[in-house]
């Protein structure tokens, strides 16, 4: 029983903290099914071309992982997160090497790959380790 400030029993005033908290629960409980649904989306591995025109291929991958994020899917993409966000060098071979790996590595944890346009030497290491782990190799035409 819900008591005021003076110590009596207060029921109207309980009823209404108890309908508010009824609602709060309701919607953080909304909430919180929301985020869970987001977090285990499907993760997916765009694999597209960055060498050559940096600045076009650039774009187009970012439009690919805005296509994974309309499919209800997690876009991961090295190329972009790892050499063309600087971090590292794609002109130094060494660079480019630990970017690769580092794709790789992050392939693995994902649910599926996706490949998009033209496939580059890069691209061909990502589908053949995509492959050797078992993963799902979506091709996805040019254009979306």
């Amino acid at each position: 029983m819900y008591k005021n400030s003076e110590g009596y029993s207060d029921p109207t005033a309980g009823a209404a903290m108890s309908s508010m908290m009824k609602e709060y629960r309701q919607t953080r409980k909304k909430v919180w099914q929301r985020q869970n649904e987001m977090k285990t989306r499907k993760k997916v591995y765009v694999a597209s071309r960055y060498a050559g025109n940096v600045e076009e291929n650039t774009a187009a991958a970012l439009d690919y992982c805005r296509y994974v994020i309309k499919g209800n899917c997690i876009p991961v993409a090295s190329h972009i997160l790892y050499a063309a966000s600087g971090m590292l060098n794609d002109n130094s071979e060494a660079e480019r090497e630990l970017g690769l790996m580092f794709g790789l590595s992050l392939l693995a944890v994902c649910d599926e790959v996706w490949v998009f346009g033209d496939i580059s030497a890069g691209m061909q290491q990502e589908i053949t380790e995509a492959k050797r782990l078992g993963k799902r190799v979506r091709y996805v035409k040019e254009g979306v």
